[in-house]
């Protein structure tokens, strides 16, 4: 009997002992992670205070920063994208676009209510930006024989209205999903109102911008910069401004302190359909490639809603 009641005390302290050690082992484990996770949280920091100048709050962005790491892991989620299209940035891009990136653009630029608040804010903000256009073009009045190319059409957002006011239009997208919506919603207008018979046919292409040829009076590209790192930028202004006869209208998410932690906090919820890396760029640095390609900003607005923010230049030859 004492012998049984022994090895039972035996087992029990083996069991008790074994518990006590995993609890341990977990502790040490969640202990690591964080300390880790303050660890990047701190480089983050300190690589968000130095890409915009400014004071900062320490405090603050730290807890963003924290927080981002907690549940979200961009740089990873976008290595793999970049991977399954054999590392290319740009392919990546188009497979984004022509796949999930689609299904949800298309519906973010569509009419219909099936949006939530965060893509019903996009929309308007980006709807703001193409009216911003079309009236500095003189709201149809100035356009008719114009050459427009819009580079980066997405699905016609600009590309129609200014075909419906008279400008010859060639428009392009890396997305051949894009492309073919943009036809389509080009299709759909001329059912409610037919092109004059003196206006052209707009001509709708599968191209990325560095394949653009041409020349036009006007070239305009909107919120295609993001996709394209500062590295690449003077390269893609160079060459769109070569296409330009007169002006060239261009946008991009502005670099501040703002809007650096917003895209931050935007990572939170990355999503498989929005994975694609975003770029800011100071506008100092856009205007500078501008000017060396031979442009001067004559005109400039910024829109702003709570979920887009997109810095309009409108530039004319020297």
């Amino acid at each position: 009997m004492a012998t049984a009641t022994t090895c039972v005390t035996m087992r029990s302290t083996t069991v008790v002992g074994n518990l006590q050690h995993m609890r341990r082992c977990r502790r040490e484990r969640r202990n690591e992670g964080q300390r880790q996770m303050r660890c990047k949280a701190g480089q983050l920091f300190q690589q968000m205070a130095n890409e915009v100048p400014g004071v900062v709050s320490a405090g603050t962005l730290a807890a963003v920063a924290a927080t981002a790491l907690v549940l979200a892991d961009p740089q990873n989620r976008r290595q793999k994208q970049m991977e399954e299209v054999g590392g290319n940035e740009l392919e990546a891009v188009k497979n984004y676009f022509d796949n999930a990136g689609y299904e949800r653009w298309k519906k973010i630029y569509g009419e219909n209510e099936d949006v939530n608040r965060v893509q019903l804010d996009i929309r308007r903000g980006h709807a703001q930006t193409v009216d911003k256009v079309l009236r500095w073009l003189g709201d149809g009045k100035d356009t008719e024989g114009v050459r427009v190319v819009d580079a980066g059409c997405g699905t016609g957002l600009l590309s129609v209205p200014l075909v419906m006011s008279g400008a010859e239009v060639y428009a392009s997208d890396i997305s051949a999903a894009m492309v073919e919506e943009a036809k389509n919603r080009y299709l759909q207008a001329i059912q409610k109102e037919p092109l004059k018979s003196t206006y052209s046919e707009p001509k709708f292409e599968v191209a990325d911008l560095e394949s653009i040829q041409g020349k036009y009076d006007v070239v305009i590209c909107l919120d295609v910069m993001i996709h394209y790192p500062q590295s690449k930028v003077d390269e893609m202004i160079q060459h769109l401004a070569s296409l330009a006869d007169k002006k060239l209208l261009i946008s991009f998410a502005p670099k501040t302190l703002q809007y650096v932690v917003l895209k931050r906090i935007g990572e939170l919820f990355p999503g498989p359909s929005k994975a694609t890396r975003a770029y800011l760029h100071a506008e100092t640095d856009v205007e500078a490639a501008l000017n060396r390609a031979g442009f001067k900003v004559t005109n400039r607005e910024m829109t702003a809603t709570q979920f887009y923010f997109s810095r309009l230049l409108e530039c004319e030859r020297v």
